[in-house]
């Protein structure tokens, strides 16, 4: 196929492949697939032989790629009006004791531990989160580590 221009062949058979694309995937994702199937024709095209009918391989080359579309689709994510209830793994019940330990700690010391210890967050993430200075910080994470250790929880 390589005596023909590959330019030629897409003003020829062009507007053919538009309109199967449009009739397999729709008008919307048309273009799309029309510039996939001309992709793929053009990486293939020097390897070609002569005597192919270059109308029915890119139809068949267009079929392919509306088919590759309407899969895609199909694995994409639907909007939907309400977010379906996830389950949350349970605590294990030796992180049980921490945590709530955790929980009784004030509210500033609390908060460092968790984005801290949990998150994994830096000091100074967690100074930008809280509000206040890295030191303030990391004094409430040296105060509520220093209460945690006095119940002497492991």
């Amino acid at each position: 196929m390589a005596t023909t221009p590959f330019e030629a062949v897409v003003r020829e058979h062009g507007p053919h492949v538009l309109y199967v694309c449009a009739a397999i995937v729709g008008g919307s994702e048309a273009e799309d697939a029309w510039s996939e199937t001309f992709l793929a024709a053009l990486r293939a095209w020097p390897d070609l032989p002569d005597d192919l009918d270059p109308r029915a391989w890119l139809t068949v080359v267009a079929r392919r790629k509306c088919l590759d579309q309407l899969r895609a689709r199909a694995r994409r994510a639907a909007p939907s009006e309400r977010l379906p209830e996830i389950a949350l793994p349970p605590v294990e019940p030796r992180d049980e004791g921490v945590w709530r330990h955790v929980a009784e700690l004030p509210t500033k010391q609390r908060q460092v531990i968790t984005y801290r210890y949990l998150g994994g967050l830096a000091f100074a993430q967690i100074a930008s989160l809280t509000g206040g200075t890295e030191a303030a910080a990391r004094r409430a994470a040296s105060d509520g580590l220093r209460s945690l250790r006095a119940k002497e929880i492991r």
